[in-house]
């Protein structure tokens, strides 16, 4: 870390802020918490025993991001389908912003640390002159030093970036393919409530 002069600090604290990201998300982001198993079916049956009070309600709606979804159209299932969609897709695109907090930062992160790490190498390089124009280009050890400060920090930057970027990718992805399934389940239950689709069972 020395070797690679005061640059390698940002880079590291770069690297610790996407580790923390990535537990946390991959942590948030598991399906079963996302949407929990037949809780569509659940709703159903709640509905066929009016059961559906807003106490019972309330609760779908904090227990997971799929129930703050259907929470938002049961809370209007006396209105009519298009009032239902509507308070759907506006509850969804918040719980699609929460899903993807942190993400932003992760890409950041996966943008400025390979700059860093190039920077560290223009300095190393400007080190490097400083010292040829000093001394010459005849002791080597006296040039390794520059040169060692910018190849760990290019290295240290990308070896940071990488990663960040593909869990960016990846989070991205599951994220999007999240939002997919959580509105074909409120719509299903919307259908459902409606008459527009055979019962649940």
């Amino acid at each position: 870390m020395y070797a690679g002069g005061w640059l390698m600090l940002p880079i590291l604290a770069c690297s610790v802020l996407a580790t923390a990201i990535v537990i946390e998300r991959a942590w948030t982001l598991r399906r079963s918490r996302i949407m929990p198993d037949r809780l569509v079916e659940r709703i159903w049956r709640l509905h066929q025993e009016q059961r559906l009070d807003e106490i019972t309600i309330a609760q779908i709606r904090d227990g997971s991001p799929l129930g703050r979804l259907l929470a938002a159209g049961l809370a209007n299932r006396h209105h009519s389908h298009e009032v239902m969609k509507e308070a759907i897709n506006d509850v969804g695109r918040q719980v699609v912003a929460q899903l993807e907090r942190f993400l932003n930062t992760l890409g950041t992160i996966a943008a400025i640390t390979p700059l860093l790490g190039l920077l560290g190498t223009v300095l190393g390089m400007i080190d490097i002159f400083k010292v040829i124009t000093e001394a010459g280009v005849g002791n080597a050890a006296v040039l390794a030093g520059g040169i060692s400060k910018a190849l760990i920090t290019t290295a240290a930057g990308l070896s940071v970036a990488i990663p960040s970027l593909m869990f960016h990718r990846f989070f991205e992805s599951k994220v999007d393919r999240l939002a997919l399934d959580m509105e074909e389940q409120a719509l299903r239950l919307v259908e459902v409530l409606k008459g527009e689709r055979e019962a649940l069972r």
